[in-house]
Protein backbone atom coordinates (compact mmCIF):
# COMPACT_ATOMS: atom_id res chain seq x y z
CA UNK A 1 0.00 0.00 0.00
CA UNK A 2 1.16 3.61 -1.05
CA UNK A 3 -0.25 6.13 1.16
CA UNK A 4 -0.10 9.77 -0.17
CA UNK A 5 -1.37 13.34 1.19
CA UNK A 6 -2.38 16.77 -0.38
CA UNK A 7 -3.52 19.63 0.90
CA UNK A 8 -7.38 20.54 0.80
CA UNK A 9 -7.96 24.28 1.02
CA UNK A 10 -11.44 25.61 1.86
CA UNK A 11 -13.13 28.68 2.52
CA UNK A 12 -15.25 29.57 5.52
CA UNK A 13 -16.95 32.80 6.62
CA UNK A 14 -13.75 34.65 5.13
CA UNK A 15 -11.44 32.28 6.97
CA UNK A 16 -8.92 29.78 4.63
CA UNK A 17 -8.58 26.89 5.54
CA UNK A 18 -6.01 24.22 5.16
CA UNK A 19 -6.60 20.05 5.56
CA UNK A 20 -4.39 17.17 4.66
CA UNK A 21 -6.07 13.96 3.01
CA UNK A 22 -4.23 11.08 3.20
CA UNK A 23 -5.44 8.06 1.02
CA UNK A 24 -4.52 5.03 -1.09
CA UNK A 25 -4.11 6.43 -4.72
CA UNK A 26 -4.92 2.84 -5.85
CA UNK A 27 -7.52 2.45 -4.01
CA UNK A 28 -11.74 3.52 -4.77
CA UNK A 29 -13.18 5.79 -2.94
CA UNK A 30 -12.95 4.69 0.79
CA UNK A 31 -15.02 5.54 3.47
CA UNK A 32 -13.14 8.59 5.06
CA UNK A 33 -12.67 10.08 8.21
CA UNK A 34 -12.31 13.54 9.67
CA UNK A 35 -10.11 14.62 12.13
CA UNK A 36 -10.52 17.83 14.09
CA UNK A 37 -7.11 19.14 16.16
CA UNK A 38 -6.99 20.07 19.54
CA UNK A 39 -6.50 23.90 20.61
CA UNK A 40 -3.07 24.37 19.26
CA UNK A 41 -4.60 24.33 15.75
CA UNK A 42 -4.22 22.00 12.89
CA UNK A 43 -0.09 20.16 13.33
CA UNK A 44 1.51 17.15 12.00
CA UNK A 45 0.03 15.43 14.63
CA UNK A 46 -3.66 15.11 13.25
CA UNK A 47 -1.66 14.79 9.99
CA UNK A 48 -0.01 11.29 11.32
CA UNK A 49 -3.77 10.38 12.64
CA UNK A 50 -4.60 10.95 8.65
CA UNK A 51 -1.78 8.33 7.80
CA UNK A 52 -3.00 5.90 10.28
CA UNK A 53 -6.63 5.94 8.67
CA UNK A 54 -5.01 5.69 5.64
CA UNK A 55 -3.18 2.78 6.34
CA UNK A 56 -6.33 0.90 8.19
CA UNK A 57 -8.04 1.17 4.48
CA UNK A 58 -9.76 4.24 5.06
CA UNK A 59 -9.07 7.95 3.57
CA UNK A 60 -8.35 10.42 6.71
CA UNK A 61 -8.35 14.16 6.69
CA UNK A 62 -6.66 16.55 8.83
CA UNK A 63 -9.26 19.39 9.40
CA UNK A 64 -8.22 22.92 10.20
CA UNK A 65 -10.81 25.06 12.08
CA UNK A 66 -8.50 27.81 12.79
CA UNK A 67 -7.41 29.07 9.63
CA UNK A 68 -4.07 28.19 7.35
CA UNK A 69 -1.20 28.59 9.34
CA UNK A 70 -2.79 29.59 12.93
CA UNK A 71 -1.07 27.79 15.47
CA UNK A 72 -1.07 28.29 19.06
CA UNK A 73 2.71 27.84 20.93
CA UNK A 74 1.71 28.35 24.37
CA UNK A 75 -1.76 28.53 26.28
CA UNK A 76 -2.31 32.26 25.57
CA UNK A 77 -2.08 31.28 22.13
CA UNK A 78 -4.28 28.73 22.01
CA UNK A 79 -7.05 30.24 23.71
CA UNK A 80 -7.31 32.98 21.88
CA UNK A 81 -7.21 30.35 18.91
CA UNK A 82 -9.95 28.55 20.52
CA UNK A 83 -12.38 30.89 22.03
CA UNK A 84 -13.60 32.62 19.89
CA UNK A 85 -15.16 29.27 18.55
CA UNK A 86 -16.09 28.18 22.06
CA UNK A 87 -18.01 31.37 22.08
CA UNK A 88 -19.84 31.11 19.31
CA UNK A 89 -21.12 27.73 18.94
CA UNK A 90 -23.30 28.19 15.95
CA UNK A 91 -20.03 29.48 13.83
CA UNK A 92 -18.52 26.62 15.31
CA UNK A 93 -21.20 24.01 14.28
CA UNK A 94 -21.29 25.75 10.49
CA UNK A 95 -17.65 25.44 10.43
CA UNK A 96 -17.71 21.48 10.88
CA UNK A 97 -20.42 20.98 8.41
CA UNK A 98 -18.72 23.36 5.97
CA UNK A 99 -15.59 20.73 6.11
CA UNK A 100 -18.35 17.71 6.14
CA UNK A 101 -19.70 19.32 2.42
CA UNK A 102 -15.85 19.80 1.63
CA UNK A 103 -15.00 15.95 2.09
CA UNK A 104 -18.43 15.11 0.57
CA UNK A 105 -16.69 16.39 -2.94
CA UNK A 106 -13.60 14.91 -2.53
CA UNK A 107 -13.04 12.16 -5.44
CA UNK A 108 -11.34 9.51 -2.95
CA UNK A 109 -13.51 9.65 -0.59
CA UNK A 110 -17.18 7.48 -0.27
CA UNK A 111 -19.53 10.07 0.78
CA UNK A 112 -21.95 7.63 1.96
CA UNK A 113 -19.14 6.18 4.60
CA UNK A 114 -17.81 9.42 6.86
CA UNK A 115 -17.39 9.57 10.29
CA UNK A 116 -15.12 12.13 12.47
CA UNK A 117 -12.83 11.87 15.67
CA UNK A 118 -11.17 14.43 17.76
CA UNK A 119 -8.95 15.43 20.33
CA UNK A 120 -9.91 17.97 23.10
CA UNK A 121 -11.31 20.57 21.83
CA UNK A 122 -11.63 18.34 18.54
CA UNK A 123 -13.30 15.62 20.76
CA UNK A 124 -16.09 18.43 21.19
CA UNK A 125 -16.07 19.08 17.96
CA UNK A 126 -16.31 15.56 16.64
CA UNK A 127 -19.55 15.79 19.29
CA UNK A 128 -20.71 19.25 18.22
CA UNK A 129 -21.12 18.02 14.41
CA UNK A 130 -22.94 14.83 15.78
CA UNK A 131 -25.49 17.83 17.74
CA UNK A 132 -25.98 18.87 14.53
CA UNK A 133 -28.26 16.02 13.21
CA UNK A 134 -25.55 15.48 10.13
CA UNK A 135 -25.70 12.36 8.51
CA UNK A 136 -22.49 11.11 9.42
CA UNK A 137 -21.46 7.20 10.55
CA UNK A 138 -20.04 7.73 13.87
CA UNK A 139 -18.16 10.28 15.88
CA UNK A 140 -15.36 9.90 18.07
CA UNK A 141 -14.40 12.15 21.01
CA UNK A 142 -10.91 11.84 22.34
CA UNK A 143 -10.74 13.14 25.95
CA UNK A 144 -12.82 15.68 24.73
CA UNK A 145 -14.58 18.57 26.35
CA UNK A 146 -18.14 17.60 26.91
CA UNK A 147 -20.25 21.20 27.68
CA UNK A 148 -22.86 21.35 25.76
CA UNK A 149 -23.42 24.05 22.69
CA UNK A 150 -26.77 25.12 23.84
CA UNK A 151 -28.67 25.54 20.74
CA UNK A 152 -28.93 21.98 19.77
CA UNK A 153 -31.36 20.50 22.12
CA UNK A 154 -34.35 18.57 20.17
CA UNK A 155 -32.25 17.66 17.41
CA UNK A 156 -32.03 13.91 16.88
CA UNK A 157 -28.57 12.77 16.68
CA UNK A 158 -28.07 10.00 13.44
CA UNK A 159 -24.38 9.39 13.85
CA UNK A 160 -23.16 6.54 16.39
CA UNK A 161 -21.40 8.53 19.27
CA UNK A 162 -18.02 6.94 21.45
CA UNK A 163 -16.36 9.18 24.05
CA UNK A 164 -12.73 8.23 25.42
CA UNK A 165 -12.67 9.70 28.83
CA UNK A 166 -10.07 9.48 31.22
CA UNK A 167 -11.84 9.60 34.67
CA UNK A 168 -9.95 11.83 36.28
CA UNK A 169 -9.64 14.55 33.35
CA UNK A 170 -10.29 18.10 35.26
CA UNK A 171 -11.81 19.43 32.03
CA UNK A 172 -14.68 16.90 31.93
CA UNK A 173 -15.34 15.81 35.51
CA UNK A 174 -17.82 13.15 36.48
CA UNK A 175 -21.09 15.54 36.49
CA UNK A 176 -20.13 15.92 32.89
CA UNK A 177 -19.77 12.35 31.73
CA UNK A 178 -23.67 11.81 33.59
CA UNK A 179 -24.65 14.87 31.66
CA UNK A 180 -22.99 14.48 28.50
CA UNK A 181 -24.68 10.39 28.55
CA UNK A 182 -27.91 12.38 29.66
CA UNK A 183 -27.54 14.70 26.39
CA UNK A 184 -27.06 11.64 23.74
CA UNK A 185 -30.25 10.10 25.21
CA UNK A 186 -32.53 12.46 25.19
CA UNK A 187 -31.06 13.04 21.39
CA UNK A 188 -31.81 9.51 21.06
CA UNK A 189 -28.03 8.81 19.93
CA UNK A 190 -26.36 5.23 19.58
CA UNK A 191 -24.17 6.23 22.51
CA UNK A 192 -21.16 4.71 24.40
CA UNK A 193 -18.68 6.05 26.91
CA UNK A 194 -15.46 4.75 27.94
CA UNK A 195 -14.08 5.77 31.09
CA UNK A 196 -10.47 4.66 32.13
CA UNK A 197 -9.46 5.36 35.51
CA UNK A 198 -6.03 6.72 37.48
CA UNK A 199 -6.38 8.46 33.47
CA UNK A 200 -5.97 12.55 33.28
CA UNK A 201 -6.68 14.74 30.34
CA UNK A 202 -4.36 14.42 26.95
CA UNK A 203 -3.96 10.68 27.65
CA UNK A 204 -3.26 9.96 23.98
CA UNK A 205 -0.31 12.75 23.52
CA UNK A 206 2.99 11.65 24.76
CA UNK A 207 3.69 15.13 25.14
CA UNK A 208 1.32 15.62 28.08
CA UNK A 209 3.36 15.40 31.43
CA UNK A 210 1.87 18.13 33.76
CA UNK A 211 -0.32 16.40 36.28
CA UNK A 212 -0.82 19.25 37.96
CA UNK A 213 -2.59 20.67 35.49
CA UNK A 214 -4.57 17.57 34.72
CA UNK A 215 -2.02 16.46 31.92
CA UNK A 216 -0.79 13.09 31.21
CA UNK A 217 0.36 10.49 28.91
CA UNK A 218 -1.13 7.27 29.67
CA UNK A 219 0.09 4.35 27.18
CA UNK A 220 -1.91 2.04 28.62
CA UNK A 221 -5.66 3.89 28.13
CA UNK A 222 -4.11 5.02 24.70
CA UNK A 223 -3.86 1.76 23.71
CA UNK A 224 -6.99 0.72 24.49
CA UNK A 225 -8.55 3.53 23.47
CA UNK A 226 -7.41 3.37 20.03
CA UNK A 227 -8.02 -0.53 20.02
CA UNK A 228 -11.93 -0.06 20.68
CA UNK A 229 -12.28 2.95 17.97
CA UNK A 230 -10.45 0.85 15.65
CA UNK A 231 -13.48 -1.74 16.63
CA UNK A 232 -15.72 1.28 16.54
CA UNK A 233 -14.54 1.73 12.89
CA UNK A 234 -14.91 -1.73 11.60
CA UNK A 235 -18.74 -1.45 12.91
CA UNK A 236 -19.62 1.75 11.21
CA UNK A 237 -18.03 1.08 8.33
CA UNK A 238 -18.87 -2.34 7.59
Amino acid sequence: MTIETRCVETTHDGALLEGVLAFDPAAAPRPTVMIFHSWAGRSDAEVEVARRMAALGYAGLACDLYGKGKRGTNKEECEALMNPLMADRDLLQSRLLHWLETVHALPEVDGDRIAALGFCFGGLCALDLARTGADVRGVASFHGLFIPPGNREGTPIQARVIAFHGWDDPMAPPDHVGALGEELTRAGADWQIHAYGGTMHAFTNPGAADPAAGLLYNPTAAGRAWTSFEAFLAEIFG
